[in-house]
């Protein structure tokens, strides 16, 4: 068992507070692989911006658990090496069970996920206190969901979005002690978030829920999921190299900025990152017929992640510069 104080990584506490007092948002930005996890350390450093690095548990079976502990490590020693001073927490995204939360407390993430939200109302505010109760013990903090955040495939619906009910919120988080609460207000995992046929179809997000819950939860954190802002930029990319994502439309930036406004302390990144590394590489290739070093097509990626998440966190986050607020 290893503490992430060990690993020069940061519990979530104070990034939240400083986020609500100067209502910007934490930028959880999901990995899957080491260019990744070099893009989100220099372009938040580079932005002088706390991050949360974000592993799911397909990720952490994909890479290894081991690998991820010191990976993590790594990523505190890099930031340093570069002489980046920004707070960086490694958190578990979208955990099944106590145990995968366990398992990853144990070998040194600062902050992990439950994901109760699909379980009866009970069960979910049983096994999140459960969760917390570990947590908490080891300095690690807890983020829960109520609602459930949609996601579609390929334009098949596989998820139904359930909106959180705001006159839930109190209790639960009262009786399972966690730290932040993602919500249902409108966000949807994926590429494929809203059953429209243009961009300026895609209806507004539940601000009246919003505020309702920040009503009624005061200064306390709120998480949105499923926030990417899937850029036309890059889904043209795709679609113009041999890929096909069509009716592919991400959450408003607009949007997200005003969510920072009302409460909203953290906003989760995942898809935006994954559609930009395949958009690179699809395009590197055919550019670059008879090239085959890895390093160059994801170096090349890896820059264009790096260009991405400084603008983001500059312009609709507003995280850039607020690395210096936390100690």
């Amino acid at each position: 068992m290893v503490s992430f104080e060990e690993l020069g990584l940061s519990n979530t506490k104070e990034m939240f507070e400083v986020a609500l007092e100067r209502k910007f948002a934490i930028p959880g930005y999901n990995a899957s692989n080491l260019e990744q996890l070099q893009g989100i350390i220099i372009g938040c450093g580079d932005s002088n911006s706390p991050v949360i690095i974000q592993i799911t548990q397909t990720s952490l079976k994909y890479a290894n658990k081991t690998m991820i502990r010191y990976m993590g490590e790594g990523c505190v020693k890099m930031s340093k090496d570069l002489g980046y001073d920004i707070p960086i927490a490694l958190h578990l995204d979208h955990g099944s069970s106590f145990e995968s939360c366990k398992a990853c407390i144990d070998i040194g993430f600062s902050s992990v996920m439950f994901d109760g939200s699909h379980l009866e109302y009970q069960k979910n505010v049983m096994i999140t206190k459960r969760v917390a109760n570990y947590a908490h013990q080891r300095n690690v903090n807890v983020e829960a969901e109520l609602g459930i955040i949609g996601r579609e495939d390929k334009g098949k619906e596989v998820e139904i979005q359930q909106y959180t009910d705001p006159e839930q919120v109190e209790d639960f988080v009262n009786r399972t002690g966690c730290d932040s609460l993602a919500i249902a207000i409108g966000t949807s995992h994926g590429a494929y978030k809203f059953k429209v046929e243009r961009a300026e179809d895609i209806p507004e997000l539940r601000f009246d829920i919003l505020q309702e819950i920040r009503k009624r939860l005061g200064k306390f954190p709120i998480v949105l999921h499923g926030a990417s802002s899937v850029p036309k930029k890059y889904v043209d990319i795709v679609n113009n190299y041999g890929g096909s994502l069509k009716k592919s439309f991400g959450v408003p930036e607009t949007q997200l900025r005003k969510a920072t406004q009302h409460g909203v302390c953290k906003i989760n990144v995942a898809t935006d990152s994954r559609i930009l590394f395949t958009a690179m590489i699809r395009k590197y290739f055919k550019e670059h017929v008879d090239h085959f070093d890895p390093r160059l097509y994801l170096g090349t990626a890896r820059q264009e992640l790096i260009e991405m998440i400084i603008r983001k966190n500059k312009e609709v986050l507003g995280s850039s510069g607020q690395a210096k607020y936390i100690s």
